[in-house]
Order: C-alpha cells, then sequence, then structure tokens
C-alpha cells in the first residue's frame, strides 16, 4: 500500500516537473521571440541612424571636395603638376568615403599626373610601366599582345597585356585593377604554367610586383598595376598552356605558338 502510494506520488511529481518545464519553455520561446524582434527593430534603428549621419557627413563635406577639386584643376593649368596630383590625391580620399563623382574617372585623371609630375615611381599606376615594359622583344621566338585566353570566374580585374616565349624564358605581362582604396598586390609563390609538352613550371621572378607575404600597396581605388611574371621556357611543341596564380587567377588557353 506504501509502494503504491509512494509510486503514484512521484507519477504526480514527475507530471507537475514536466508540464512546469513545459511551461517554462513555452515562456523561453516567447521571450526569445520577443528579444529577436527587439533586435532586429534596434538594428534598423541603428542602419538608419549611420545612413542619416552619412547623408549629413557627405553634405558637410561637399563645399570642401569642390573646393579641392577646383583648386587641383587650378594647379593643373598652372603647369603645378605635383601639387595638384596631391590636391586630387587628396581629394579622392574624400570621394571613395563619401562618393561625390564618379572615383575611376579621377583615378583616371590621378593616373594622368604622374608622369608630368614626375613620380612615375611613387605608387603603382598604368603609366608606371618601366619596369614591366621592354624595349626590344626581337629575342624571343615568340610574342603576342592582348592574347585571347580565358581567365578564372574571379579574376574580371586581372588581365594579360602580353606573352613572350623565348629558349630561356617564359614572360607574361600582366595587369590588374585594384577595387578599393588602400588596397595590395602580390604574387603566390606556388605560381606555375603548365603545357602539355612542358608539364608545371614554377615562378622564377617578378617584376613591379612582389611574392607573397611582401606586399605592393595600390593607393587609389581603380588604380590598375602592370607587373611581369618570369617562367622557365615552355617546349616549343606547346601551342598553348595555362597559368595559375591563386583560386583566383587563372588563365587557360593562352597561345604560345
Amino acid at each position: 500500500m506504501r509502494k503504491a502510494r509512494f509510486y503514484m506520488t512521484l507519477v504526480a511529481l514527475v507530471a507537475i516537473s514536466l508540464t512546469t518545464s513545459a511551461q517554462y519553455t513555452q515562456v523561453d520561446r516567447i521571450a526569445s521571440g520577443v528579444l529577436s524582434g527587439l533586435n532586429s527593430v534596434l538594428q534598423s534603428q541603428e542602419r538608419k541612424q549611420k545612413a542619416e549621419i552619412y547623408a549629413r557627413e557627405k553634405a558637410q563635406y561637399q563645399s570642401t571636395f569642390d573646393d579641392m577639386m577646383e583648386e587641383a584643376r587650378e594647379l593643373e593649368e598652372d603647369g603645378k603638376y605635383a601639387d595638384a596630383l596631391a590636391k586630387y590625391e587628396e581629394a579622392a580620399v574624400l570621394n571613395w568615403k563619401y562618393e561625390y563623382i564618379d572615383q575611376r574617372t579621377l583615378t583616371r585623371k590621378i593616373n594622368s599626373l604622374y608622369k608630368p609630375a614626375g613620380r612615375t615611381e611613387d605608387g603603382p599606376s598604368v603609366l608606371n610601366n618601366d619596369k614591366v615594359t621592354l624595349s626590344d622583344y626581337s629575342g624571343y621566338r615568340f610574342m603576342r599582345e592582348n592574347p585571347i585566353c580565358k581567365p578564372g570566374k574571379k579574376a574580371e580585374r586581372v588581365q594579360i597585356l602580353r606573352v613572350c616565349c623565348s629558349d630561356t624564358e617564359t614572360r607574361i605581362e600582366m595587369e590588374c585593377e585594384s577595387g578599393t582604396i588602400n588596397t595590395f598586390a602580390s604574387i603566390n609563390p606556388e605560381a606555375y604554367i603548365k603545357g602539355k609538352k612542358s608539364g608545371k613550371l614554377g615562378i622564377v621572378s617578378t617584376q613591379n610586383i612582389t611574392v607573397s607575404p611582401a606586399k605592393t600597396n595600390i593607393d587609389q581605388a581603380y588604380q590598375k598595376l602592370r607587373f611581369a611574371l618570369i617562367f622557365p621556357p615552355l617546349s616549343r611543341e606547346d601551342t598553348e598552356f595555362e597559368l595559375k596564380e591563386s583560386k583566383y587567377w587563372q588563365f587557360t588557353k593562352i597561345p604560345c605558338k
């Protein structure tokens, strides 16, 4: 009899415990849903506040940007190219943050002043190609500019400009474009080219770009960097080859004959 009562009491306690647990679980779910909703509201308000602050700052600095651009144009017209370049670069930093004008247009203007300002060696630029472009390519048995080849899906900012083949080296001249301000470029030390007859050939050296982990800084958004990659010679029997620098920089069917 006592055992029966004990078991009945135990069952009742378990039932009460389960009911209480279910109630707490339900409360937890409700509380979690409420907190999630409040968090979404707070995040939405935070985004709205940031947008409002951004709009106010953009309007606040509009005249500063306009003055910079006007001063830069006047300096350029007076032939003070170094001062004009410095002012355009200063304006570019503000423009990258607040998007007053097309950044590509401003970067092209900056690039166009490198040589007049005597700063061809100061910062990578599409004009800073003296270290890459050779004065004479007659020593190569094969040379083709802008070779038709298929880049990787994520290599839209990288292109091959020239391929040169000799019995001593394979030279690939390339160009990459930055997508953001104050970025960098470098080459994977495991980069290689591969032909059907030649097999895999590792990189020997680079020009105007560093090998990782070292970095080549690119100051401006949409600024272009020209560089050259040097590999061992391909077999004379190869008609095309592939280049793999990383999972991002991959090119196939590069002509070499």
